[in-house]
């Protein structure tokens, strides 16, 4: 079968029935609540979108008008619409050369030109985590709220060995396509005990929306026709479904706009993402095992020292190499049934598409060469070792081609 970064790649066809089968037990719901809370420490509230959880966490931290949030200058645009949204104003923070977060000494210089800055969000892009210990002292020296956004990092731990979403203020959860736990959608937002002493409006009390029930077909069905776009792709007949798909609007995307309001996540969604997480463990592993293939074959002029140093650490969602013409060696890759096509991220705030609606003018060098040249390489449970080894030998060839 195919290789493909996305696509409904994280499922098997036993992760289809049960998607397309699972009833709206509130059960589920309380056993995902439960587990947060523990796993996290802190008040759980579970919604529909990752980037619902952001607006609402934002919102109601009641912060003085004309507030800036400071985000890693290397992200997705959905971060930045949620930001916007809740009122406030976006801080760019430029990623490290060979690194793919931002540092600490970064995060103090542009707090010592803007004091307007309140709140400070990190990613631990692909999983591969930050400096957070520095991070957080400096957020607790200047008052600052610490957001641990794990949309990439479940199961990442920082170099002192303290788990991701241990440290925060607050977390956000991701349970979107593609992600450590991947239940076609859902976020969650914990507001850590102990941490800083603050009120979120609203709390628990929220007046949320129901996801309509199309909708919930929809992400129902991913599973399904993704699985066999996936496995019908060589015959000519997957690219024509997904095709058909995508025109018809059939198919869930992370970026899709649904409206402004808030929702409450389906218990459906909580069962998926419990099976996701009491997986989560040897998922970690194999990505480890496949993330370290590619570290110790793949030409060292393409990879990062910084981040394969941090492999044992990481979730390792994906593997960056950084290639010239990059737009060659995913063409290349395709002809042996590799598709990579999907780069995260493209542009500072991606996809490109979305970048000209944002405020960014330029404020990040360094992440504008890595989008440049970045291609991620796929590290789930469809890529086995064996796909690693010939993954990295062909972009070896590749490279010799050059």
């Amino acid at each position: 079968m195919n290789i493909f970064n996305s696509l409904g790649s994280n499922y098997n066809f036993k992760f289809v029935l049960t998607s397309l089968f699972t009833g709206n037990n509130a059960i589920y719901k309380k056993e995902l609540e439960t587990f947060l809370e523990k796993k996290y420490g802190g008040q759980v509230i579970l919604l529909y979108k990752g980037r619902e959880v952001i607006r609402l966490v934002l919102k109601s931290l009641n912060l003085p008008e004309g507030s800036f949030v400071a985000i890693n200058g290397f992200t997705c645009f959905a971060v930045y619409e949620a930001i916007k949204k809740a009122g406030l104003n976006v801080e760019y923070l430029d990623i490290e050369k060979s690194d793919l977060n931002f540092s600490p000494s970064t995060l103090e210089e542009k707090l010592t030109g803007n004091p307007k800055i309140k709140v400070v969000i990190i990613q631990n892009t692909l999983g591969y985590p930050c400096q957070i210990e520095q991070i957080a002292d400096i957020c607790k020296n200047h008052n600052l709220i610490l957001i641990e956004d794990l949309a990439h990092s479940l199961g990442t731990r920082y170099p002192s060995g303290i788990l991701a979403g241990r440290i925060g203020d607050l977390v956000v959860l991701s349970f979107s396509q593609d992600k450590m736990i991947d239940a076609v959608s859902g976020g969650a937002l914990i507001k850590r005990t102990g941490a800083k002493p603050f009120h979120l409006k609203g709390g628990t009390d929220l007046h949320l929306r129901d996801v309509s029930e199309r909708r919930q077909l929809i992400d129902r069905l991913y599973p399904f026709f993704t699985y066999v776009i996936r496995k019908t792709y060589s015959f000519g007949v997957g690219k024509v479904l997904h095709f058909i798909l995508k025109n018809l609007h059939l198919l869930s995307g992370p970026m899709d706009r649904i409206s402004n309001n808030l929702h409450q996540l389906p218990s459906w969604y909580c069962h998926l993402v419990n099976l996701e997480f009491a997986n989560l463990q040897n998922d970690l592993t194999h990505r480890s095992k496949v993330a370290s293939i590619y570290s110790d074959l793949i030409s060292p002029k393409v990879i990062s020292k910084t981040i394969t140093q941090q492999i044992d650490l990481s979730s390792n969602l994906r593997f960056p190499i950084f290639v010239n013409n990059r737009s060659s060696l995913i063409k290349y890759l395709a002809k042996q049934g590799i598709y990579v096509s999907d780069i995260w991220y493209d542009a500072p705030i991606a996809p490109k598409k979305y970048l000209q609606a944002t405020d960014y003018l330029s404020q990040c060098p360094n992440a504008e060469l890595a989008a440049s040249e970045i291609l991620n390489l796929p590290t789930h449970k469809q890529v086995s070792p064996k796909d690693a080894v010939n993954i990295s030998q062909l972009i070896n060839q590749w490279l010799k081609l050059q």
